[in-house]
């Protein structure tokens, strides 16, 4: 995989950076800058090589919200940023002309352009125009084949930026663990974590199973579930991993309402005494109903995680939030800026945004 050390031209060159900044945007300020932090050293490796940056992301999900408040938190970070609040035209390029070496660009938010997620080739080919070069460093959206992804690296010379270079490598480590390996998959849905876990049950000694998706085999496994959430009806799939000696299930629940919220606390020491033993730690998704204040359980296997001696890789929004509101982001050793991309990665060791910088 090329990457922008490989790059020979940079001098009043524009580049095309696909970036992370799809962050949380509040009342129109910028609630979290994490993601924005992560995206840092590869806009500095350019600007400071004097090229003209021109930053492309999409942010939420309807495609009706704005960058505009994500370029000003930008600019509080690094020197030389604006916003042009649109995608493409002549308008655009002619912005970009006038950009000063070593500057920075963000455009208006890509999915306000429905060729963006249709991978049309027309909006690829309308993007490829505003630069010379296209650097990939958003490996948070690495698995989807939108235009801005897949479209672009088939025009344009295209390397891999820092952030997605540390992803590759990092997580591509977490495939070949130090044993005692322990994973943690919690979430909601069993269809996107089925493949992950079949991958982690042959690599990790221990695979335990949490969030809400455990209510899927727990209920599999003959044990009353009542009104909790569950996401899948056809039960034989799951067996199968339930017959696997390394699959680990919560043994106790909190309960309010006949539905199961969040793990126990003979679950939170069964994980914490596996967390003290592991020599490698892979965790992605919270362990309980998070966003609705069941934290007790992610908190304590934060905690847990962080206290060890284990090599950690963790992922996924709500396990970062968990990590970051206790403080203890720094004595984890790789958080990665994905989270479903994360998963598809770790199952098959390459993602569609990585392939077409390959291809």
């Amino acid at each position: 995989m090329r990457t922008i050390r490989d790059i020979k031209l940079f001098e009043n060159i524009p580049i095309l950076v696909r970036t992370t900044l799809n962050v949380p945007v509040e009342q129109g300020k910028v609630v979290n800058e994490y993601r924005l932090r992560r995206a840092l050293p590869t806009i500095r490796y350019l600007t400071e090589r004097g090229a003209k940056v021109v930053l492309i992301s999409h942010i939420g999900e309807k495609g009706t919200e704005t960058l505009a408040p994500v370029a000003h938190a930008l600019g509080r970070l690094i020197h030389g940023v604006s916003f042009f609040p649109e995608t493409i035209g002549v308008r655009v390029r002619s912005a970009i002309r006038g950009l000063s070496p070593g500057n920075i660009l963000v455009l208006e938010n890509l999915r306000r352009n429905r060729g963006e997620r249709m991978n049309d080739r027309a909006f690829a080919r309308e993007l490829a125009a505003l630069a010379d070069v296209f650097v990939e460093d958003s490996f948070d959206t690495c698995h989807r084949a939108h235009a801005s992804i897949i479209g672009v690296p088939e025009i344009l010379p295209s390397y891999a930026g820092l952030l997605l270079e540390e992803e590759v490598r990092e997580l591509s480590r977490a495939l070949t663990p130090t044993h005692t390996a322990l994973a943690v998959i919690g979430g909601a849905k069993f269809s996107t974590k089925e493949p992950v876990l079949t991958t982690l049950l042959e690599k990790y000694d221990h695979v335990f199973v949490g969030g809400a998706l455990a209510n899927n085999f727990l209920k599999a496994s003959g044990q009353e579930v009542g009104k909790s959430l569950v996401s899948i009806t056809d039960s034989a799939r799951i067996k199968k991993l339930l017959a696997n000696p390394k699959l680990v299930l919560p043994i106790d629940s909190v309960v309010r309402n006949g539905r199961i919220l969040d793990h126990g606390p003979n679950t939170i020491a069964l994980l914490t005494n596996l967390a003290r033993k592991a020599k490698t730690i892979l965790w992605n998704g919270p362990l309980g109903n998070y966003e609705n204040g069941f934290i007790d359980a992610t908190n304590a296997f934060a905690r847990a995680v962080a206290s060890s001696d284990a090599r950690s890789v963790v992922g996924g929004g709500d396990t970062i939030a968990s990590i970051e509101n206790l403080g203890l982001l720094p004595r984890f050793s790789f958080v990665s800026t994905g989270g479903g991309a994360m998963l598809e990665f770790l199952t098959r060791g390459t993602l569609p945004g990585i392939e077409a910088l390959n291809a």
